[in-house]
């Protein structure tokens, strides 16, 4: 296994202390980086993981927080928080920007190639920036969709990639349609995956505690949705930038 670091880092965002985890890949060369959001509870050691896995990939990892540092387990409290967010765009793109400086600042940090991809509420603020104009070099969301406010979704100048679960009755047909109309009309380059059998965070290992209704783990899809966001990388991020093409001869 690569050797890896990883830190704390702290920043201000949406008036609360953000508390993100860092991680950096073997070496000290600049490498691509991934912007990685959580989904509405929190950044917790799940996401942890994930940047960790990234980095040992050879990607610089930053996985963001947007409860100020708080994991949100109880899913009244959860929503009391998130709700009034998702229906805020320039806070989600705030929290998404101040983690997006951190990573830029980070030396080992490729500043012109950076990816964001995210977990519901994480997966919404990765889109959220592409409607901003932010120069990303892929988006990628699960069981995390929104409508843009309207004509800002021509301003997302990378590919961008989506996966619910077919059971998943938070992201329901309706979300999926306006998304997916959205993203055609803005003439984006996007591509839509429908897990079958799914509910809501099938990407999450199962919890002792409540959670809300119509949310339940898939293992198998899980790990096909994880592999589905690195192939996004492969493709859109790779780790080492392809030698130009060269010109097909004139006939």
């Amino acid at each position: 296994m690569t050797t890896i670091t990883t830190r704390t880092v702290e920043y201000p965002a949406d008036g609360l202390t953000m508390i993100g985890h860092l991680a950096l890949p073997a070496g000290a060369d600049r490498a691509p980086a991934v912007l990685l959001g959580p989904e509405g509870i929190g950044l917790n050691d799940l996401q942890r993981r994930r940047a960790d896995a990234l980095a040992e990939l050879g990607y610089v990892a930053l996985a963001f927080d947007i409860n100020g540092g708080r994991v949100l387990a109880d899913p009244e409290e959860m929503l009391a928080h998130v709700t009034p967010l998702l229906a805020a765009p320039d806070r989600m793109r705030d929290i998404g920007h101040a983690a997006l400086d951190v990573l830029r600042a980070e030396p080992r940090t490729d500043p012109e190639r950076i990816a964001a991809i995210g977990y519901g509420t994480g997966g919404i603020i990765a889109l959220e920036l592409g409607r901003d104009g932010v120069d990303l070099r892929a988006i990628g969301t699960i069981n995390g969709l929104n409508t843009g406010r309207p004509g800002e979704a021509a301003r997302i100048n990378c590919p961008v990639w989506a996966g619910v679960g077919s059971e998943d009755p938070i992201m329901s047909s309706a979300h999926r349609e306006a998304f997916t109309s959205e993203m055609q009309a803005a003439g984006v380059d996007w591509r839509f995956v429908v897990y079958g059998g799914a509910l809501h965070a099938f990407h999450h290992p199962t919890v002792d505690h409540t959670v809300l209704p119509g949310v339940g783990h898939h293992p198998l899809h899980a790990e096909r949705a994880w592999r589905d966001f690195l192939d996004l990388l492969a493709e859109c991020l790779p780790l080492e930038e392809p030698a130009a093409a060269q010109a097909q001869p004139s006939s």
